[in-house]
């Protein structure tokens, strides 16, 4: 058996780690690789804001139909009491509407056209009242048997609020809403 003498280095053998040349290269490709992406997330947060801002829109853009629907047989132009659906005697009423606006006072001559006067209006609401005759005809065994005939077409003032709360703009992250007419 030949013995060993002291171990020599090889070229290559325990040598560890890399080279300054190679770490360059490294950090180089991931810069370009987080360059390319940093754009891809700054246009993933300005369409997630306009998709939220168009469902916002497509809100508030409903809840001024719903006002305009509930506007036909309200008040006739001109009028500040109110007139019983004495307006709009021709004017077929639209069957998703269940009320009519019963306060002429936010109708006037610049308001023509029936549209809510202000944004926080669909907030606050306004006073309704129900569409057509309100008809309860006999109370039956569950019905309510303390009202007298004469209260039976009575009607209690009803405040209805087309939205909650003003949305908040997601563009701006405030909710100062500008009105425009196109």
């Amino acid at each position: 058996m030949p013995i060993a003498g002291p171990r020599r280095l090889q070229p290559g053998f325990g040598q560890c780690g890399f080279t300054l040349l190679e770490l360059i290269i490294t950090l180089s490709v991931l810069a370009i690789l987080i360059m390319g992406t940093v754009p891809l997330a700054q246009n993933a947060v300005k369409r997630d804001k306009e998709m939220r801002l168009r469902e916002t829109l497509r809100m508030v853009r409903n809840a001024i139909d719903e006002f305009k629907r509930d506007t036909v047989g309200s008040c006739p132009q001109g009028s500040l009491g109110n007139s019983a659906g004495s307006y709009g005697g021709n004017v077929p009423a639209d069957p998703r509407s269940r009320v009519v606006i019963d306060d002429c006072t936010i109708f006037d001559n610049q308001n023509l056209d029936r549209y809510p006067p202000t944004l926080e209006t669909l907030v606050d609401g306004v006073k309704v009242r129900q569409r057509g005759l309100n008809v309860m005809g006999g109370g039956g065994l569950g019905g309510n048997l303390t009202k007298q005939a004469t209260e039976l077409n009575e009607d209690t003032e009803v405040k209805k609020a087309y939205l909650r709360e003003l949305p908040v703009d997601p563009m701006t992250g405030k909710s100062d809403w500008k009105i425009r007419s196109s």
